[in-house]
């Protein structure tokens, strides 16, 4: 009588599959952990903090308008400049003042943008701050 050396066929099998029970455990004490720390996070401290208004403005800001025509010509309020040497003069002078007046740049459509630019640069290196353009609508079509 022959005796088989070896493993039988019930021991043959070998499991490869991973055991995911205790991953499903973690993944449910995590869970219950996230579910509890939630409202401790959006606890709030509610403050009567006293409420300040501003103050009104004193006088309203000056405005200087400068208009650029068609042909380059510079209009400073109104008024024609014969070039650019009065132009800096008088920005020299608004820049110079204690509350800057608000430059508002209106430079017709059809003007070359060198124009628009030069007048830029010298409120920029003449100091000026503040500084905007505006009739933005004539360029939407």
């Amino acid at each position: 009588m022959a005796m088989t050396v070896g493993s039988s066929a019930k021991e043959a099998d070998v499991m490869v599959d991973i055991n995911t029970t205790p991953l499903i455990d973690v993944m449910l004490v995590l869970l219950i952990m996230l579910i509890i720390t939630i409202p401790i996070q959006t606890h709030a401290v509610k403050l009567n903090m006293p409420v300040a208004k501003p103050p009104a403005p004193t006088t309203p800001p000056q405005v200087v308008n400068i208009d650029i025509d068609f042909d380059g010509t510079l209009i400073w309020n109104g008024e024609i400049l014969p070039g650019r040497p009065e132009l800096e003069a008088r920005m020299r002078n608004a820049a110079a003042l204690q509350e800057q007046p608000e430059i508002h740049l209106k430079p017709n459509k059809l003007v070359k943008y060198r124009n628009v630019a030069m007048v830029m640069a010298s409120a920029q290196r003449l100091g000026l701050t503040k500084i905007g353009i505006i009739g933005y609508e004539q360029f939407i079509r």
